[in-house]
């Protein structure tokens, strides 16, 4: 090596500053000072008002005593102040706890103190169940609560508790937080969802919520017609990794952020319609919410919406009525520990060419790394080796690179297993096509073991998809006295459907080898998690106990 490039190239700082999605909303409010940044009601506001609201929230929260390190808990749904939590605190080099909104009091509780909140942000409407959880705490913390003009009703709720906004006057909106010393600081604390124990923290870095949230500028396609801003409607809860990490990319492209407390079919058209909205994220049940709703609520859309969702590949009919209903959806795949989305099933436009089934097998694939992401692969877990890239041998999905979470809070144990060899282990199995293409056909612990052979629940999923009475289903183990598993479907109807147990069984025994076939489907409403996936966990209990 050149003695030259290590004489005087030192970092300074004039050269190298930390990674930080702080940035980009400092470059939306300096060129862009005017342009909206949050709707949500009556209210309209503009990006140099969302930064120094959120400069006063830093503020005041430095005069609450928070210091860098500590932990800001947020109970909140999508609405205005969800919006600067997602600054404000980073502002100090605190870090944001985003608290999912449906967990019950003793969940809440075990959050609040694992990840030993100084301060709780609550909706008033919520107050009810911080309340419950607070009384089953250790910690303390300062608690403060929004009031939202949208909805008085709730506001009785909290009646005496310290208020939001009074706390937000109290900070200088010049206030300039000393922000990252270094990118790899902690920025946000994700809990997973702990179906088989207590949730997990996951802290994400200020560097991996820059690239996220620019890989979705990237992804997303976050522009409007003619390049205008993308006009966003928060369909996806903000506690679900950060929304994605799209309460950053928004302002990377000084898009407007369209709030929205509920998902519901009728105000989603509404908003769509009233703000000409050009991008939404969200699991499959919201496709199935917009396109099942009651003509009466349903409203033509001002353009074509950009909508990215994640979990199962939509079934190919969902995805033709959303094509038809005016909705371009994208296929994405991660989890927490990747900050959300990290693979895309990126689209090669010579496929819109080919015969609509093989066009629905193209989709049915997970895809291809983000460009945020370094590497992604299939791996053999025991040898590490990557599997041959011939779409039928399953191994593990693994990532690598700056999208990967600095590890799991206070579990040293746990990260030590999940970043083992120099990767992150997702346990979800997968194949990877020729092309490079990644597609599960199960979590590790879903593959179902029948007389020795392996079943792809997923595999079977979408045999039942194809049935045109299916809305929604599930596949998981039956325990067998013969067999030792066979495959059991939990089915949710399409509105005005009927279909026999008998008669979905034969179709699956037709598109698949029969052993694959469910011996049980199971008909009612499937339980979901607040962000729309279905409980496998639960439904895994109800099978056994229809096992006897």
């Amino acid at each position: 090596m050149s003695q030259g490039y290590l004489q005087g190239l030192e970092r300074r700082p004039a050269n190298h500053r930390p990674l930080t999605p702080l940035s980009l909303l400092d470059r939306a409010a300096e060129t862009f000072p005017d342009r909206a940044a949050v709707i949500h009601g009556d209210l309209r506001r503009p990006y140099r008002e969302l930064r120094a609201r959120a400069r006063r929230l830093a503020g005041a929260l430095a005069a609450a005593g928070v210091r860098r390190g500590d932990t800001v808990s947020a109970l909140l749904f999508n609405t205005p102040p969800m919006i600067e939590a997602h600054y404000g605190p980073a502002m100090l080099g605190a870090v944001l706890n985003a608290i999912n909104t449906r967990l019950d009091a003793a969940g809440v509780a075990f959050i609040l103190d694992h990840a030993e909140a100084q301060v709780l942000l609550v909706d008033a409407e919520l107050w009810p169940l911080a309340e419950a959880a607070l009384a089953q705490a250790d910690v303390a913390p300062r608690v403060i609560v929004w009031r939202d003009p949208t909805v008085p009703d709730t506001h009785a709720a909290a009646e005496g508790r310290e208020d939001y906004e009074a706390f937000l006057a109290a900070g200088d909106p010049d206030f300039v937080g000393p922000g990252p010393l270094d990118e790899w600081d902690a920025i946000a604390l994700n809990y997973t969802s702990g179906t088989t124990g207590d949730p997990k923290g996951v802290v994400y870095h200020h560097r991996g919520a820059m690239l996220l949230a620019t890989g979705n500028v990237i992804h997303a396609g976050m522009a409007g017609p003619d390049g205008a801003p993308p006009v966003y409607l928060w369909t996806l809860p903000m506690f679900h990794c950060n929304g994605w990490c799209f309460p950053w990319t928004l302002s990377a492209r000084a898009g407007a952020h369209v709030c929205l407390r509920a998902v519901r079919a009728g105000p989603i058209f509404e908003l769509i319609a009233e703000h000409e909205v050009t991008h939404m994220c969200g699991a499959p049940i919201v496709m199935s919410a917009l396109l099942q709703a009651p003509e009466a609520e349903k409203k033509p859309l001002p353009g074509r919406v950009k909508f990215l969702t994640a979990a199962a590949p939509p079934p190919e009919a969902v995805l033709a009525a959303m094509t038809e209903a005016g909705f371009d959806v994208t296929h994405v795949y991660g989890l927490t520990e990747v900050y959300g989305p990290a693979v895309v099933n990126e689209w090669h436009p010579e496929w819109s060419d080919l015969p609509p089934a093989e066009q629905a097998r193209l989709k049915a694939r997970q895809g291809v790394r983000y460009a945020a992401l370094e590497a992604l692969e299939v791996l053999d877990p025991e040898t590490m080796a990557p599997v041959p890239a011939d779409g039928e041998t399953l191994g593990e999905v693994a990532f690598a690179g700056n999208v990967v979470m600095k590890g799991y809070f206070k579990n040293p144990a746990a990260t030590e297993t999940a970043l083992r060899g120099g990767w992150f282990w997702s346990g979800d199995l997968a194949v990877k096509h020729p092309d490079g293409y990644v597609q599960l056909k199960d979590r590790s612990k879903d593959i179902i073991i029948s007389g020795g052979e392996n079943i792809s629940s997923i595999e079977v999923e979408e045999a039942l998809f194809r049935h045109p009475a299916v809305s929604l289903c599930a596949v998981v183990a039956m325990p067998d006295a013969t067999w030792g598993e066979t495959p059991c479907a939990f089915v949710e109807l399409r509105e005005g459907a009927a279909v026999e147990e008998a008669e979905l069984i034969a179709h699956c025994r037709a598109e698949l080898a029969h052993f694959k076939a469910p011996r049980r489907v199971v008909f009612g409403e499937l339980p979901k998690t607040s962000t729309g996936k279905v409980q496998k966990f639960a439904l895994r209990e109800a099978a056994r106990a229809a096992a006897g």
